[in-house]
Formats: C-alpha cells, sequence, structure tokens
C-alpha cells in the first residue's frame, strides 16, 4: 500500500543522462537530445524528488542533511551515488582538441566534433585505472572507431591502439583468452600493464610511471573514478 510509505528521491541536478547511450554519442549514433531527459520524467507519480547536493549524513538520528539547508528523516536510507570522475588526480589530463573523454555528456559531445575532423593519425584509448564504470564500454569503443573509420574510407589511415593497466584487453580470464583476438583481428594494438603516470596533451604522449610512452594524435582517456566525499 502506497499510502504507508513516502518516498523521497535527492539529486544535485535535474538532468538525467542514459549513461549507456555516451558510448554512441561520439560517432554520431546517438544524440545528446535523446539520452538526456529531466529526472522528474523519470519518476513514478507520487515520488517526491528534491534538487540539492548532500551536505551529510547523520546516522545517528535518522537524517539525511542538505546542501540547501533541508533536513530529510528517514526509515530507510539508499544510498546509490554513483561515480564521479577524477581526472585531476592524472599529472597533465585535461580536456582539450586532442585529449577527450566519452564518460561525460560534455566529453562525448566533444569527441564527436573531434571524429568528424580526423583525417588520420594514432588514436589511443586510454584507461587510467580500475575500477571504473562499465568495464567493457573503453573495448566497446575501440570497435566502434574501428567501424567508424571505416565508414568513412579512413580506416587504413589510423592507428587505433588500447591501452590498459591489466594484462590482458578483458578483465576477466576466460573472456580475456576467448575474445582477446578480437582486438588483432581488427588491426588494434594492445599495450597491457600501462599505469598512466602523466598526460602530455601538448606533446601528443602518455607516460606511464615505468617511464614507457605511448604517443598519440588524438587520445580518449577514461580517468580515475572516485566516490562522494560524504559517504
Amino acid at each position: 500500500d502506497r499510502s504507508e510509505a513516502t518516498i523521497t528521491v535527492v539529486d544535485q541536478d535535474d538532468q538525467h543522462v542514459y549513461q549507456p547511450g555516451l558510448l554512441f554519442v561520439p560517432f554520431g549514433t546517438a544524440h545528446p537530445e535523446d539520452i538526456v531527459r529531466p529526472r522528474a520524467r523519470q519518476l513514478h507519480k507520487g515520488i517526491d524528488y528534491h534538487q540539492s547536493p548532500i551536505d551529510h549524513v547523520d546516522l545517528d538520528a535518522d537524517t539525511v542533511h542538505l546542501a540547501d539547508g533541508a533536513a530529510l528523516p528517514y526509515d530507510v536510507l539508499v544510498v546509490a551515488t554513483g561515480a564521479t570522475l577524477l581526472p585531476e588526480e592524472t599529472e597533465g589530463l585535461e580536456w582539450s582538441d586532442r585529449v577527450h573523454t566519452f564518460y561525460t555528456l560534455d566529453g562525448a559531445t566533444r569527441l564527436h566534433e573531434a571524429l568528424e575532423s580526423f583525417e588520420g593519425g594514432r588514436v589511443v584509448v586510454n584507461v587510467v585505472d580500475m575500477p571504473i564504470k562499465c568495464p567493457v564500454a573503453p573495448l566497446e569503443f575501440c570497435f566502434l572507431a574501428d567501424w567508424y573509420f571505416h565508414e568513412r574510407g579512413i580506416r587504413d589511415q589510423v592507428q587505433l591502439t588500447y591501452v590498459t593497466p591489466l594484462d590482458a584487453a578483458f578483465t576477466k580470464p576466460v573472456a580475456a583468452s576467448t575474445l582477446g583476438g578480437m582486438l588483432g583481428e581488427r588491426g588494434i594494438e594492445l599495450v597491457t600493464e600501462f599505469n598512466t603516470g602523466e598526460v602530455d596533451g601538448d606533446g601528443g604522449r602518455l607516460m606511464s610511471y615505468d617511464e614507457r610512452e605511448v604517443p598519440f594524435d588524438l587520445a580518449v582517456v577514461i580517468p580515475l573514478h572516485g566516490g562522494q566525499s560524504y559517504v
């Protein structure tokens, strides 16, 4: 009986982004306006929505304190704060004409513009470290990039490289052994056990802590992920 319970959803903004769609925005097969909706449209009638960042949670008093001064008491608290991108944790990592990400709406949109004007060179997809949201998405990006440059008729002018801190392309051993050849079949270079310590956007190179370097003309970087500080 819904009359016996109230549900309140709290979020810091009113922009719900369908995150699986971000993978397709750079290639023009999805568009920002198609994957963004007001959060209230995602909720059933009768569910309250409160827009504000969370300041802190008082576990002893069973109360959530919001940045706008409101205090929300609860009987049951569900924490689902997701992940925050932390590019500032990697030296030199700044979004620019040569360094992009598709893990945000703005980043995916800017990357679409960059790919449209890209005429050839080395495209490097780099996972800085694990864990990340959707670990297979960077690999999917490589496969879509292979398709995209074939469609544009310039695949032979593009060198695709996948750079990972893991010892294989896929995160699980069975998947790595069974599916690892998918990169080679498509002419995608694989660089493993690469722990990115610095991104030199101006110089076009990734530098690892063991002093290895991977050059690029266009870098697609998945930065470190972190949680909400109040948790």
